[in-house]
């Protein structure tokens, strides 16, 4: 039996009023892989994941997901976008955040059974959040903010977790804390992260795509100075720390891209 893709994109092309995003992207992302999507921006990695998530369509190409389209595959994927849960100033808790992840379309009443409470605790507890259930989420720090959202997303019980940029604002240690704890998810769940700077990346991703109108795909943990350089259209100078670089150096302008 072959193993099939979670998602595949062919030829896809999409533009926003006429401006092209992204051109002729062909990409394939398979189980239990973990794929980080950097590149500058305006490269195109929000539009491309929302048009993995099916919030977009494409103007000409396709997107698969479990061989599907985007939204008739919903219900296997759980989406994380960058600016997502409540208003902080909203008083709602964090249980009542994480179980409305078990909310079905179509309206009505707001019913949640015993399971959706179970789904919730055990969500919570996997991102170890539990603790803090009945605290206001506009309390949270944004590293338990960022878990919290996460749990709402795997309270669905995806087999597929698309995260956008979800470490914005959160300090260092909440940055390394977290993705350890994607790496032990990772066990059971295909994951996609975006992220604006690859600086921030961990050890821990398997494969890289950068993202600036079209896609250069590495099938392996590390940024190579030739992706950089197709990515950002630049020369750059990449100074290594481990499998991924420590900082890029654009040598055409003497400025640090950070």
């Amino acid at each position: 039996m072959t193993n099939r893709p979670n998602i595949e994109v062919k030829d896809l092309w999409f533009s926003f009023t006429g401006t092209p995003v992204l051109e002729g992207v062909n990409l394939e992302i398979y189980p239990s892989d973990f794929l980080a999507i950097i590149g500058p921006n305006g490269g195109g990695k929000t539009t491309l994941l929302k048009l993995m998530v099916g919030l977009l369509k494409p103007d000409r190409g396709s997107v698969r997901v479990f061989g599907r389209p985007p939204m008739e595959a919903a219900h296997r994927i759980g989406y994380v976008p960058q600016e997502s849960g409540p208003d902080k100033r909203f008083p709602i808790s964090v249980f009542d955040v994480v179980v409305m992840g078990r909310l079905k379309g179509g309206g009505g009443r707001w019913r949640f059974s015993k399971n959706d409470q179970a789904l919730a605790r055990e969500a919570l507890e996997r991102v170890e959040m539990w603790a803090l259930r009945k605290r206001r989420i506009g309390e949270l720090s944004g590293g338990q903010r960022q878990r919290v959202f996460v749990a709402r997303a795997l309270v669905a019980e995806p087999e597929l977790l698309l995260l956008d940029e979800p470490m914005a604002s959160v300090d260092q240690k909440g940055q390394t804390d977290f993705y350890a704890f994607l790496k032990d998810l990772n066990e059971t769940v295909t994951i996609v992260l975006v992220s604006h700077d690859p600086m921030v990346l961990s050890s821990h991703i398997k494969s890289v795509a950068c993202v600036s109108k079209q896609v250069y795909f590495h099938n392996a943990p590390e940024i190579t100075q030739e992706m950089m350089e197709m990515a950002y259209h630049c020369p750059v100078e990449l100074i290594s720390h481990g499998r991924l670089p420590h900082r890029v150096l654009p040598d055409h302008s003497g400025e640090e891209d950070d």
